[in-house]
């Protein structure tokens, strides 16, 4: 049973004059077909993954519009779509996650910002910096400054949002460029209203088919010589005619404030931050409860390319200005310093001086930054109040970590039962045999054994680049690589720049596949091996918890036969020892060439998605149901802990030894597990003390069961001393 988004649909069908109540990132979505966008495509990823999960499960109604909707197979193909729009006149819309997306899409981008686009075009980009990222720390506005894209950076307020939705599409036509929208973690999930208007069928869409194909136009294409007349263009038309439309339309915001407003200074701001410098500046007593600020804002709804005009009129005349722009390098920040200096405006501009170069701009790091602004050209201003907020802040934390020492570090770790735990498992116990060895991570749920207790992986270079990363580490070792990547990865982008390049060069490597069904460290997104519902509903008849999905979609192993792999296992992620071994086996195999291991075991948290709600209704139908759990031997518990150390699981932890003549805390199975059997399949591989039983949790027994258990009890009872 995957995630279903019933009320998010139902949001999106709204028609004029209704109220839409919901997230930053569905308020999108409905932008996109009031706007009438015919075709939407991507790659998921935090956090806009919910525009295009909710728009693949709204196939139905976007069929009755003829709204074409595709889930890619990464960034590229999502980015190559928007090809329909250089020859026709239909609106196109993809997404992807930040700047790691925007790194696999750009060929695609720059082919595209190249001849220009005729249908608007729209990328949807999530971008984040800071500990709330779970990406690389750089700014997808490098790629709209190098291939001359628009870039939208909303103020998170949802009819504004929407509202840059459209004007991106109209933008894109009027100038040819196609547009970027930057979207923070804040903005996807700020909650709001807007009012809604009618979705917007396209003119040219699936029900109303393009009779002939565009006619041949050389300068259509991204190719010599034209691309260097494509290159004037840019500078010529495109720029000037979108800041022509961003100043026309008033896309740019501009709060002067109340009367008694401090004009003498000004704030420029990122759209996206709007919200965070309306709270720091409510702090320092410069905005009241409702957001009006006192210092004259410009918001930048659009980042890219700015207004020279439009910025020497905020600008002229005051005693200085200050920039809040998030993420490194301060790209806007030049560019306001080149444009007032071409235009002889000599104010004052500050930015990554009073704030911090890199990082998350939170309330408090922007409160700091306009404390230092206002000591310098507000010294009237008292900051007294904000400066003892500040204070106040540090001295909780300082209190927390005096009365309850410093905070433990809480890494994340895998799901309660995830079949990747126990590949880990095996691979720490192969290694005391053969040796330690070079293990090539990647992106996916995997990369989290980078974190103990398996600290496992010496580089991540990009989602499916495992294999490839580590073609030039190989040669030089005594003993094999392993490289880890999950089925996403493996359709993503490592077949091709893995699997393709070590068998072509014939690389004596070792390939461990995560073959868990899903993209799931994405959200548990369908891929070409996903069980189809016979599969599930086959393993919810035999209520199996290692029912293996995985087998039912033979996709991967076909695929790598059929490129000529000769050397491939495939083992259940659960026995550890059959792991263990078979990971033994292909570090020190003779066979000298590519061997992959093919780890089978379906995503604990798409399978307890399903199984819940169909034990939930076994249940209400008084029908019996069988639970396996896990438990330890508080008798036979030895106090040494390796099992913990061999597993990580949250639900096998510590509690206090019962007996009072032993010190050491025993080991516990709390409430929580899944019965996956990691931590028996573990004592067993790894010869550890013999303290785990297993049993089976009968609820709705039969009478033949209930009749068995009380003569149980009474030969048990008999058996034990008075």
């Amino acid at each position: 049973m995957e995630v279903q988004f019933t009320d998010q649909i139902e949001q999106l069908q709204l028609g004029q004059g209704a109220t839409f109540h919901g997230e930053g990132i569905l308020a999108i979505t409905k932008g996109l077909l009031q706007a009438g966008v015919a075709y939407v495509g991507g790659y998921q990823g935090a956090p806009v993954s919910h525009l295009l999960d909710v728009m693949v499960q709204a196939r139905p109604y976007l069929d009755t519009l003829g709204v074409h909707v595709e889930a890619c197979s990464n960034e590229a193909s999502a980015a190559a779509m928007l090809g329909a729009s250089i020859h026709y006149p239909l609106r196109g819309a993809v997404t992807w996650k930040s700047i790691v997306g925007t790194n696999v899409a750009a060929d695609a981008l720059s082919n595209l910002a190249s001849p220009g686009v005729v249908g608007g075009a729209l990328i949807v980009v999530g971008e984040d910096y800071g500990e709330g990222a779970s990406v690389i720390q750089e700014r997808t506005h490098a790629y709209a400054l190098k291939s001359t894209l628009a870039l939208f950076d909303p103020r998170p307020d949802l009819s504004n949002m929407v509202r840059c939705v459209e004007h991106a599409f109209a933008l894109s036509e009027a100038s040819n460029m196609p547009a970027l929208m930057e979207l923070r973690i804040r903005a996807c999930h700020v909650r709001g209203t807007f009012e809604a208007k009618d979705n917007v069928a396209p003119k040219l869409s699936t029900r109303t088919l393009i009779a002939e194909p565009a006619g041949f136009d050389y300068m259509r294409l991204a190719h010599p010589p034209v691309t260097f007349r494509h290159e004037k263009l840019k500078v010529e038309h495109r720029i000037p005619v979108a800041q022509a439309y961003i100043a026309q339309h008033q896309l740019n915001e501009r709060f002067d404030g109340p009367a008694d407003a401090r004009r003498e200074v000004g704030l420029i701001v990122q759209g996206g931050l709007y919200n965070a410098l309306v709270r720091a500046l409510q702090m320092l007593g410069l905005a009241d409860a409702y957001g009006d600020s006192r210092l004259p804002l410009l918001v930048l709804n659009v980042t890219y390319p700015l207004v020279p005009a439009e910025l020497s009129a905020f600008c002229a005349g005051r005693r200085a200005v200050l920039v809040l722009e998030e993420g490194n390098p301060e790209y806007i920040e030049k560019d306001l310093v080149q444009a007032l200096r071409r235009l002889d405006v000599q104010t004052p501009v500050h930015g990554k001086d009073l704030l911090p170069a890199a990082g998350e701009y939170t309330v408090e790091v922007i409160a700091q930054g306009l404390i230092a602004f206002a000591e310098k050209h507000l010294p009237d201003v008292d900051l007294t109040a904000a400066r003892a907020w500040l204070a106040s802040n540090a001295l909780r934390r300082a209190d927390v970590i005096k009365a309850h020492g410093p905070l433990p570090a809480r890494p994340p770790g895998f799901c309660i039962g995830c079949p990747e735990r126990p590949v880990f498992s095996a691979l720490k116990l192969a290694q005391q045999a053969v040796g330690p060895v070079h293990i090539a991570a990647d992106i996916g749920c995997h990369a989290l054994a980078t974190f103990e207790p398996f600290s496992s992986g010496h580089s991540i270079l990009g989602y499916g680049m495992s294999l490839a990363s580590r073609a030039g580490v190989s040669p030089m070792m005594e003993r094999r690589t392993i490289a880890i990547m999950g089925d996403g990865g493996f359709w993503h982008n490592g077949l091709l720049t893995g699997v393709q390049a070590a068998l072509f060069n014939g690389d004596d490597a070792v390939l461990v596949i995560m073959k868990n069904g899903y993209t799931s460290a994405t959200g548990t997104q369908d891929i070409l091996n996903s069980p189809d519902d016979e599969a599930k509903a086959e393993a919810e008849a035999k209520s199996h918890l290692h029912q293996s999905l995985a087998h039912k979609n033979q996709s991967i192993e076909d695929t790598l036969k059929g490129m000529g792999l000769k050397w491939m296992r495939v083992v259940d992620n659960y026995d550890v020892d059959a792991m263990r071994r078979t990971l033994q086996e292909a570090l020190t195999s003779p066979f000298n060439g590519l061997k992959v291991v093919i780890a089978e075991g379906e995503c604990q948290l798409e399978r307890q998605r399903r199984i819940k709600p169909w034990i939930a209704s076994l249940l209400k139908r008084g029908e019996r149901v069988e639970r396996v759990k896990y438990g330890v031997d508080e008798d036979v518990c030895t106090g040494d802990h390796a099992c913990i150390r061999l597993s990580g699981c949250p639900t096998l932890t510590l509690k206090d030894n019962p007996d009072p003549l032993r010190v050491d805390p025993v080991a516990t199975v709390v409430e929580g597990c899944v019965g996956c059997g990691l931590c028996g399949a573990n004592a067993h591989a790894a010869t550890l003390c013999p303290s785990f039983y297993r049993a089976e949790v009968v609820r709705n027994p039969k009478w033949h069961e209930r009749l068995l258990a009380t003569l149980r009890g009474r030969v048990v009872s008999l058996l034990q001393p008075a």
